[in-house]
């Protein structure tokens, strides 16, 4: 098998989870869990007792796993991170490509994005599946939205997006696509492929800026589970229609990782039969060194487990 460039197109970091979301309190317990909108969950590896998923942990498995970057990506249900990322950008700006977060849900986010812009951040991220979808729906192609994106493809700012399930937010996001065609686009989930008309999402990586990551395809698969037959085959189907110098991989560490190992995230690709050597090279970190602009990345030697 051959030498990979990995690079994980799609993880999270934080300190501490403390944060409302739709009226629900999320916040950090012990033993990598916590509170999640009612119910105690298993979010960080049990052996996370301190409940903290910092760079350095990350980093140790990324170099075990031979993932030489990672995109870390924010959500809402983490709370802003904006301040700790700033940080290990700046601790660790050859291995890390951060997003910042600004709060969508109400107006005045377009100040927030400046000042992000300003500070450094290359990319900024939207979790456009928790944006309200109700009579207050926050629009995608709104005047504000449409400014901040402007912004965005003025400054060569990169847009991490997660959308809503099936087509409900395409149409939206093609409408900015179209306005804003340097405007360069991640869009994660992989449409989130298990869901009804998943492959309107996958579509919109036919316009020339716009890419598709995998973070949290073996969770949305975890009931086939390892080895992601199914994934594989998703993978494939998306390929055909876009090609797959549009697809990257991605892990949505650390959620993930409470099932699976960090390398199993990936290497049920490298083991498949189903795609070649040039598509897995593309899929696995070619195409996410394009897109986030990776230069010079550490060569990670493979370390043998005691097991083996």
């Amino acid at each position: 098998m051959r030498d990979y460039t990995i690079i994980d197109a799609h993880a999270h970091l934080w300190l501490r989870q403390d944060t409302v979301v739709n009226g629900l309190p999320i916040r950090t317990l012990e033993n990598g869990r916590s509170l999640f909108m009612g119910e105690v969950r298993q979010m960080l590896p049990p052996f996370l007792v301190d409940g903290v998923n910092s760079a350095e942990v990350f980093l140790s498995n990324m170099d075990y796993a031979q993932v030489s970057a990672a995109v870390i990506t924010q959500e809402f249900i983490d709370g802003c991170q904006n301040d700790y990322l700033a940080d290990v950008a700046s601790r660790y700006p050859e291995r890390f490509f951060v997003c910042g977060l600004c709060e969508f849900r109400r107006p005045g986010y377009l100040d927030e994005a400046r000042r992000l812009i300003a500070v450094g951040f290359r990319g900024i991220a939207i979790p456009a599946h928790r944006l309200p979808l109700g009579a207050d729906r926050v629009w995608l192609n709104s005047e504000e939205m449409i400014q901040l994106f402007k912004l965005m493809e003025q400054e060569g700012v990169l847009l991490s997006i997660t959308l809503a399930d099936g087509d409900t937010q395409t149409g939206e996001l093609e409408e900015v696509i179209r306005e804003c065609p340097r405007l360069k686009v991640a869009i994660g989930h992989f449409g989130m492929v298990t869901q009804p008309r998943w492959l309107e999402q996958i579509k919109l990586a036919r316009h020339p800026n716009v890419f598709i990551e995998s973070g949290g395809i073996t969770w949305l698969f975890n009931d086939e589970f390892y080895p992601f037959r199914g994934a594989v085959r998703a993978i494939r189907e998306a390929a055909d229609l876009v090609g797959f110098d549009k697809l990257m991989w991605g892990s949505d560490y650390p959620r993930t990782i409470t099932a699976i190992t960090y390398r199993m995230s990936y290497d049920f690709i490298t083991k498949s039969p189903e795609l070649t050597e040039e598509e897995k090279a593309l899929f696995l970190g070619e195409n996410a060194r394009r897109l986030y602009g990776f230069g010079d990345l550490p060569v990670l030697p493979y370390i043998k487990n005691m097991s083996e």
